[in-house]
């Protein structure tokens, strides 16, 4: 838990410092500046959708009110009754609440058509007023299962109406669509730890107010262990100004170590 403090720490703090390069260099400030914003925009996507699964795995439906572990939000569930769908889990951070040194204001509103864990059912997540260390994040973030073979269960994640406000006013809106696969923890469904995702492919844009854009595509299947706050393996293909490369997460291990090689060759090693 510690690491993953100071890993959620260290990124907002340096949202926006990317790689050290010299003027000449390939890697521009204004490419820098969006691939560090679809960085921390990526993972708070990511942080969100924890946050989903871990609210709605965590509270029975007979339940109208409690904190969930991990989670210092007052959290309210409204359902029909107590096996009935739509259940709608409002998380409210309120004025502040610090976890991990992580500190979200405003409130994420959570709906379930169905279990998660079924084919069909979609959770949507959308922010209100929220904010995470004073980001401000909007928009909504679909998460669809479309799972055709009961082993290996899949969904589609998709960001609508992305928009990210840093600390010095900077609008970034971003959007995209990706295919996650779970190969690890199937037959435990009720216990996240132990869960390991596949993205196998998928496309996000971010755009500066300015109306740069940089597109990255996943390149190779990107694995992700719920139990990390990394993603440990695979490739992006980046896109946008003067960046034409490829991000390498490196050979699966839990670290925030990924370099980044230019269509020239040239190779930065990079960090978040």
């Amino acid at each position: 838990m510690k690491k993953t403090a100071i890993l959620l720490s260290v990124m907002f703090a340096s949202a926006f410092i990317y790689v050290s390069c010299s003027s000449d260099e390939v890697v521009n400030q204004a490419d820098t500046t969006a691939v560090s914003a679809s960085v921390v925009i990526d993972a708070i996507n990511e942080m969100d959708v924890k946050t989903g699964l871990t609210v709605s795995n965590t509270n029975p439906a007979a339940k109208t009110s409690e904190t969930s572990p991990g989670t210092c939000a007052n959290i309210t569930i409204t359902t029909p009754n107590e096996t009935a769908y739509p259940k709608v889990f409002t998380v409210d951070y309120g004025t502040g609440c610090t976890i991990n040194q992580i500190t979200r204001k405003g409130k994420l509103k959570i709906t379930l058509s169905g279990p998660i864990i079924t084919t069909g059912s979609k959770m949507t997540v959308e922010r209100i007023d929220y904010s995470i260390n004073g980001y401000k994040l909007e928009g909504t973030i679909e998460y669809t299962n479309t799972t055709t073979v009961a082993t290996v269960p899949q969904w589609s994640r998709k960001v609508t109406n992305g928009k990210f406000t840093d600390l010095l006013g900077r609008v970034f809106t971003n959007s995209g669509t990706h295919t996650i696969k779970q190969t690890a923890g199937v037959d435990t469904p009720y216990v996240l730890e132990d869960n390991i995702y596949e993205m196998p492919e998928g496309t996000h844009t971010v755009t500066t107010e300015k109306g740069g854009a940089l597109t990255l595509t996943v390149q190779e299947t990107l694995i992700k262990k719920y139990s990390c706050e990394y993603v440990s393996k695979g490739k992006l293909k980046i896109q946008g100004g003067y960046l034409n490369g490829v991000i390498d997460y490196g050979n699966n291990d839990c670290d925030a170590k990924y370099t980044y090689t230019h269509e020239d060759g040239a190779t930065y090693t990079l960090a978040m």
